[in-house]
């Protein structure tokens, strides 16, 4: 029997390419739909290092976007961001503006420079190549892609666990589907959602250890950590209700992750809305996008 794909690629419409380099220990991912998705964004963290996430706010012109890219790199990695604009001109894919079109590419980074090699960054190079690996297959997820030098648990005296990218689908008989892909690279511990079990984070002579209460003493490096993401509909979503469910998305990450949000995460959850499911309220968005955050970042380091 054929298995329902679970991932953000069950939305049609929408493909996943990863690119890895995992001798550098760093890599991106591309969340490709050509054919336009209104977008919304919703940054929580302190320490973002993000792409045309302005152009998303509702009220601006351009209320659809073609691409999300998620890289490592911290800012240097903004720069793949290029390979996937130039990948999408190149099949007459943007926003029309008099003779050409533009590729509306937001993006957003976590820092992975702590891990592997330090001078290898994603660049334009691995933007176009996680185009190129771009499918509808259910995505791969674990320490691939952008998620290939991703940690989570961090705070002095820890040993942190490895992080990765996650995905996760909810579907309803309605025909609504709400997915998401994370890339989890948090300051904080990994807890089950309901239990509040640890699953990933820092460990100290083998056992896990609570990072918020060593958090209340510590002194830690800024941006150095942050978990960003994608949640994904075919619901018919305005630019406002995008960034709404943007940030009704972010519950899930509060569950999951303990402590997010913090000063010291970059903390970023884009919405893509694909348009052609119809009638569902955008609470009911909201609360499925929440909950398919939160199983995203579990998978990402239990897959």
């Amino acid at each position: 029997m054929e298995v329902m794909n679970q991932t953000l690629t069950a939305i049609e419409g929408i493909t996943v390419g990863h690119a890895t380099d995992a001798t550098a220990r760093t890599g991106c991912t591309v969340v490709l739909c050509p054919a336009g998705a209104t977008a919304g964004v919703d940054v929580r963290g302190a320490a973002p290092g993000t792409r045309e996430t302005e152009a998303l706010r509702p009220g601006r012109l351009v209320q659809k976007a073609h691409a999300v890219l998620l890289t490592g790199g911290s800012a240097f990695g903004l720069d793949a961001a290029s390979g996937v604009v130039q990948y999408l001109e190149e099949q007459n894919i943007g926003f029309p503006a008099g003779p050409v079109r533009v590729p509306v590419v937001p993006a957003a980074v976590i820092f992975d420079l702590g891990v592997g090699d330090a001078k290898v960054r994603p660049d334009r190079e691995m933007g176009y190549q996680a185009c190129l690996n771009a499918t509808d297959e259910p995505v791969v997820v674990g320490a691939v892609g952008a998620g290939t030098g991703a940690t989570v648990g961090k705070a002095p005296g820890v040993t942190p666990s490895q992080g990765g990218v996650g995905s996760a689908c909810k579907r309803l008989d309605s025909g609504l589907i709400v997915a998401a892909i994370t890339v989890v690279n948090a300051l904080g511990n990994v807890v089950h959602p309901e239990t509040g079990e640890i699953l990933a984070g820092g460990k100290e002579d083998g056992d896990f250890v609570d990072i918020t209460e060593r958090l209340l003493d510590a002194n830690l490096v800024p941006g150095t950590n942050t978990t960003i993401g994608v949640v994904a509909t075919n619901a018919a979503l305005s630019p406002a209700e995008t960034t709404r469910v943007a940030e009704m998305a972010h519950d899930g990450m509060a569950r999951a992750i303990r402590p997010s949000h913090t000063m010291f995460d970059g903390d970023t959850l884009f919405t893509l809305a694909t348009g052609v499911h119809t009638g569902s309220s955008i609470n009911t968005v909201g609360i499925l996008a929440a909950e398919v955050v939160a199983a995203a970042i579990v998978n990402a380091v239990t897959r």
